[in-house]
């Protein structure tokens, strides 16, 4: 199968592995990045001896036991309710090879992060949308999901906080949500790469709902993308044993090397947390005084949580242009045609941790040179 584009991965790849690099990356979904030193630095560098006695074999397929157990304690869940992943990407692929059969579906949010639909379609899976409208703040209700699930849908995903509106659903509407779907026999799958990342009022992880499988990440809320590890939570064996399966056909295992990385920032995961925490607020705060003064051209919804925006052009034109002069000048953004809506873009407020009040300064005089 020939897959359509992945705009949104050509458009970032072609600037932050630029020569030079772009300036200031504001449309990277991360957090602040962490150099391999900061990291094992942490606990006073007791890790580095550790990572010098680790046999580079495979890992098992379901992931190390301490890593599931670091996971598990961080979710307050069972360790063996844990399957290690490469990345979310892995998780959520392994999810729908599991659920695709003949004239099956799965129920999906839009917009959405851009591989989601594509990867379903790979699995030759109907696509299901419900939308999240700006016009009603991005709201994620049972009842508006569930109005998109038919006799078809094998799998309902929400993603929470969600990429890239911001968008948090509230817990006793997840809740509701699971519980519904349960009485159908449809699982609920909850995207979470960005808890425990909240604006408002913090939102319970899904982990422990009767009915959900959860899946995380060490690339959003921990800002270790280059681990390239992700992980399901499950509480139901049969499906934990169908992929861990799975995994082993796809990937056999991820490194020891990467999974004892990883255990040693969930050790540490106050510290890890506390960093993005800091910086997306401080970001989204500077954020929130830009888009005041251009009130009169850009519309917007504050995030809920997680580390993106996606304001829009009131005026309705294409944002492709201007995020293509920003480009120039050393700013970048993500065009809304890589998810579907032209109008709008995606901006960040995790991955700079100093720059970004330089950065939107930028923006102000791209913006002016640009008649908006």
């Amino acid at each position: 199968m020939k897959l359509p584009p992945f705009l949104l991965d050509h458009w970032l790849a072609a600037h932050e592995f630029a020569s030079p690099p772009i300036r200031f990356n504001l449309a990277s979904s991360t957090g602040p990045a962490w150099t391999l030193g900061q990291l094992l630095a942490l606990g006073g560098g007791a890790a580095r001896d550790e990572l010098d006695g680790i046999r580079l074999t495979y890992a098992p397929p379901e992931g190390s036991k301490l890593l599931r157990e670091r996971i598990g304690q961080f979710y307050g869940v069972d360790p063996d309710w844990v399957v290690v992943t490469t990345g979310a990407s892995e998780a959520l692929s392994a999810l729908l090879c599991m659920v695709a059969g003949h004239d099956a579906s799965i129920a999906l949010p839009f917009p959405a992060f851009p591989a989601m639909p594509v990867m379903a379609q790979a699995w030759a899976l109907g696509v299901r949308n419900y939308t999240l409208d700006r016009k009603a703040a991005y709201v994620q209700s049972a009842d508006q999901i569930l109005a998109a699930v038919n006799e078809n849908v094998r799998l309902v995903l929400v993603n929470t906080p969600h990429n890239p509106t911001g968008s948090v659903m509230e817990e006793a509407e997840l809740r509701r949500l699971a519980g519904m779907l349960g009485e159908r026999g449809i699982p609920l799958l909850v995207d979470e790469v960005y808890h425990p990342l909240y604006f408002r009022a913090d939102v319970p992880s899904a982990a422990k709902v009767p009915n959900a499988i959860v899946i995380g990440d060490f690339s959003k809320a921990f800002s270790l993308s280059g681990l390239r590890l992700g992980w399901i939570i499950d509480r139901d064996p049969q499906r934990r044993e169908q992929l861990i399966n799975l995994r082993s056909y796809f990937t056999v295992s991820s490194s020891p090397l990467t999974e004892a990385i990883a255990a040693h920032a969930l050790a540490h995961a106050g510290t890890v947390l506390a960093r993005l925490r800091e910086v997306a607020q401080a970001n989204l705060a500077l954020l929130k005084q830009f888009m005041e003064r251009h009130r009169s051209v850009l519309g917007w919804i504050p995030p809920a949580g997680g580390t993106v925006a996606f304001p829009w052009l009131l005026d309705g034109r294409d944002s492709r242009p201007i995020c293509r002069a920003l480009s120039r000048e050393g700013v970048l953004v993500a065009p809304g045609d890589c998810f579907g809506l032209p109008e709008h873009f995606r901006i960040g407020v995790g991955a700079e941790a100093t720059g970004f009040k330089e950065a939107l300064d930028v923006t102000s005089r791209v913006f002016a040179a640009e008649r908006l």
